[in-house]
């Protein structure tokens, strides 16, 4: 049997571990954290920093085949695994272009895929040199995840309270009438299988998802060009994996890819109870080279992050846990994380109703109610 080796043990990985067991495949973990949310499930945890080549090469060694859970990962030492036979999924170049948002934004353009007016900036001089680019959003070139490293700058004067002193791209402000996500999934043959598209409200001071409604309220040629779209950067990439791939719909109907992450993704967490495969088996099928499972949605789904509460850094605990309890078919997803902070990922719920108004009226309820507090 194959041994798989995940970089990061946070709660994506510890998603996928279910799938993992169900399947009979060894795991072995690699994370700087021994008390991260997949250190108690794997079969071999190993703390150590994924971002260190020597780290990654001795961890990859032990290991057939590797995936990741964060895409912040040393990608040297995998083409290095890579040359010595090793599989590695998503491949090292993949992960080399999506670590660095202006070369993916390049590659939308040289392979003719609809993305927001961008201008490349080194740092905060340019930025404000760049005046008559405003409104605008800035985002690091490299390091940004879960709504860090990006900074929304409507004026001169937000970019230079708020601006980033670092090497960046600096994207035209889109008229956002809906943020929509499509997961794709490519295997070595070829086989692709995307997701229903989904909706995404978005927390506008943290950077992060609120809500996610599957499937999204949108026509049947949006869709379709969503669709479409994932699917062709799939085939460009020649991925071998699994793909989020998130767009904005602007106010003219126009559809417009913002970025991608080469992994299971938040956007793609609905599909535990809503979907007949979930994301992250369909990952491990991809990382097993086997069949595609089937994406279809069997119960419309709203997915509700758990964020950190502010004003709350400590040992976590769950807040209104009974409620949670209380509401019909709504589902708890904790992801065993010991410490919150102010906006941290601690868990999520998932909301089936065939009603998609009525799930999200009981998921505002929720939020109300339920909260991740320090003890």
């Amino acid at each position: 049997m194959k041994t798989i080796g995940i970089l990061g043990g946070g709660q994506l990985g510890r998603m996928m571990m279910p799938s993992i067991r169900a399947f009979g495949v060894p795991v072995h973990v690699l994370d700087p954290n021994p008390e991260c949310p997949c250190a108690p499930l794997a079969d071999n945890f190993v703390a150590g920093d994924f971002n260190d080549y020597q780290t990654v090469l001795d961890f990859g060694k032990k290991v057939d085949i590797l995936t990741i859970e964060i895409e912040h990962v040393n990608v040297e030492a995998l083409e290095q695994l890579e040359q010595q036979g090793k599989i590695v999924r998503p491949s090292s170049k993949i992960l080399r272009m999506i670590q660095d948002k202006q070369v993916q934004k390049e590659f939308f353009v040289a392979n003719n895929i609809p993305t927001s007016e961008f201008i490349e900036i080194q740092n905060k001089t340019e930025l404000l040199a760049n005046e008559n680019f405003l409104p605008a959003v800035q985002k690091t070139r490299t390091g940004g995840y879960d709504g860090q490293g990006v900074t929304v700058l409507p004026t001169l004067e937000a970019a230079q309270s708020k601006g980033f002193d670092a090497p960046s791209i600096l994207e035209k402000m889109v008229d956002i009438e809906q943020e929509l996500s499509v997961i794709v999934a490519r295997n070595k043959q070829g086989e692709i299988k995307t997701f229903p598209t989904v909706g995404q409200d978005f927390d506008p001071e943290l950077n992060l998802v609120k809500f996610v409604y599957a499937p999204a309220n949108i026509s049947d040629d949006i869709n379709n060009t969503c669709q479409k779209l994932a699917t062709k950067i799939a085939e460009k990439l020649e991925l071998e994996g699994i793909l989020a791939v998130e767009f904005f719909l602007d106010q003219n109907g126009q559809v417009l890819v913002n970025e991608m992450a080469p992994r299971a993704h938040n956007s793609g967490h609905w599909s535990l109870n809503g979907a007949v495969t979930n994301q992250f088996e369909q990952l491990l099928r991809t990382v097993l080279n086997l069949p595609l499972g089937d994406t279809s949605i069997h119960t419309p789904s709203v997915m509700i992050n758990l964020l950190g509460a502010p004003n709350n850094t400590g040992n976590a605990k769950i807040k209104g846990i009974e409620t949670i309890m209380q509401t019909p078919n709504a589902h708890l997803f904790w992801y065993g994380k010991i410490t919150t902070k102010p906006g941290r990922k601690m868990g999520h719920i998932n909301i089936l109703n065939k009603n998609l108004e009525q799930a999200k009226k009981l998921g505002d309820e929720l939020l109300q109610q339920v909260t991740v507090i320090a003890e």
